[in-house]
């Protein structure tokens, strides 16, 4: 059986980060959301209990990985390690459109911290 979902069919959940954010893929094996930054916007700096690759598929921004910060344009790939406090920032005048694939699905909660 072919399962398909459709990202502009698929609804914007509610999440601390007030931003565009759509669940594609929601297994125990493994999370896949689509997140879509204004301009302008970003994210609540926060660490994930399990590893996270970002995958940029419009747009440009910046990603910020522990101590370090680069921009990192469409087509690219950032790995983040659990445990690793990230986030992502679009300082450009585009959207920035990028995935979030968590693996495996989180069984703890997402720790916020202040700026």
């Amino acid at each position: 059986m072919i399962i398909t979902r459709k990202l502009a069919e698929t609804p914007i959940m509610e999440t601390a980060h007030g931003v565009d954010a759509r669940n594609l893929y929601n297994t125990e094996n493994a999370v896949v959301t689509i997140i879509s930054l204004k301009p302008g916007q970003s994210l609540k700096r926060h660490i994930t209990p399990v590893d996270v690759a970002f995958y940029v598929l419009k747009g440009e921004g910046i990603v910020e990985i522990g101590e370090e910060k680069e921009t990192i344009e469409e087509g690219t790939l950032v790995e983040s390690p659990k445990d690793i406090l990230h986030c992502w920032y679009n300082e450009s005048g585009e959207d920035l459109v990028f995935m979030v694939i968590k693996a495996p699905r989180p069984t703890k909660k997402t720790t916020f911290v202040s700026s």
